[in-house]
């Protein structure tokens, strides 16, 4: 992550004066106070602490061990967010543990750590929502999202070109 020169004013960064979740120029747009947007939070109900983790955009679907910052077992580690943990299957080792995804800090989908469908920048963004509000991110993650959307846009070419020839 680069420094957030170039952000505008209202960034989506979190001030550390102010409580709300959901600062961005939109938000202020949209006539939204920091005081609505916590109250709206503190009403958000919790997931239950294990159940199965069902990505909305690519269907990824896990069961979960636990869902919060403080996995069990991880005595030093805190998450920078709620997330939805699964031990890792791979190691007999009780502190190892896998992160599945966690909801977007915008819109609220559940959405995987998969780089095709989210990116976490001071929070989790799924891309539909990163791309919708790419203005507001620094010029880094700017260009990793235009070359992502470019990348993804010559590979489906491809796709479209191989099931021509095989016509």
């Amino acid at each position: 992550p680069g420094s957030a020169a170039g952000y505008n004013g209202a960034s989506l960064l979190r001030s550390k004066r102010d409580s709300c979740q959901c600062i961005g120029s939109w938000a202020l747009q949209k006539g939204w106070s920091p005081g609505q947007c916590s109250k709206m939070e503190s009403s958000k109900e919790r997931p239950p602490l294990q159940g199965t983790f069902e990505c909305e955009l690519c269907g990824l679907s896990v069961p979960y061990s636990y869902y919060g910052q403080k996995p069990p077992n991880a005595y030093s580690v805190v998450l920078l967010e709620d997330s939805y943990v699964m031990r890792d299957p791979f190691t007999s080792n009780k502190g190892k543990f896998l992160i599945l995804g966690s909801e977007c800090s915008l819109c609220s989908k559940r959405v995987c750590v998969g780089t095709d469908c989210s990116l976490f920048y001071t929070k989790r963004f799924c891309l539909p929502c990163a791309y919708s509000h790419l203005d507001e991110f620094p010029v880094e993650i700017k260009q990793d999202l235009e070359k992502k959307a470019h990348s993804k846009s010559q590979s489906s070419r491809k796709g479209d070109s191989k099931d021509a020839k095989k016509k």
